[in-house]
């Protein structure tokens, strides 16, 4: 049973953001802080809307949020709507499955960070040194 109403659960999922979230600012800013430049933010014309793409390299960064792409270790699933909840969390582990292969296959290096390896510990630092190290390799 949800603790809110139905009204307010559609009001709260609708008011998250999918771009320009607080952890893709700060990503952003700890990839700058490492002199990273050529980044797009959401290219709308590479398949899937990566986050961020380094084109030269051709890097493409998802970051995916631990509830929407069903993180094994911290997705906490609703107690309301579960078997929608249940489908629709598989269909993007699916989608993600499918567009990481697909670009792949047109030579791009995938890098899916869950939210959780951003939050925690030096997170920020640790990825955006392994992103500046392989833009320097590609």
């Amino acid at each position: 049973m949800d603790s809110v109403s139905k009204e307010t659960r559609s009001r709260i999922m609708r008011s998250i953001k999918s771009k320009d979230t607080k952890l893709e600012r700060e990503f952003c800013s700890a990839l700058s802080s490492k002199g990273i430049k050529g980044l797009d933010l959401h290219p709308s014309d590479v398949y899937g809307k990566p986050d961020f793409v380094h084109r030269k390299a051709k890097i493409a960064v998802f970051l995916d949020s631990c509830f929407w792409h069903g993180c094994p270790e911290h997705c906490r699933m609703p107690h309301s709507n579960v078997k929608y909840w249940q489908q629709k969390i598989e269909r993007n582990k699916k989608r993600d499955v499918s567009v990481t292969e697909r670009l792949e296959e047109n030579g791009w290096l995938v890098l899916r960070i869950w939210e959780h390896s951003l939050t925690e510990g030096n997170g920020l630092e640790e990825w955006s040194e392994k992103i500046s190290n392989l833009i320097s390799e590609r």
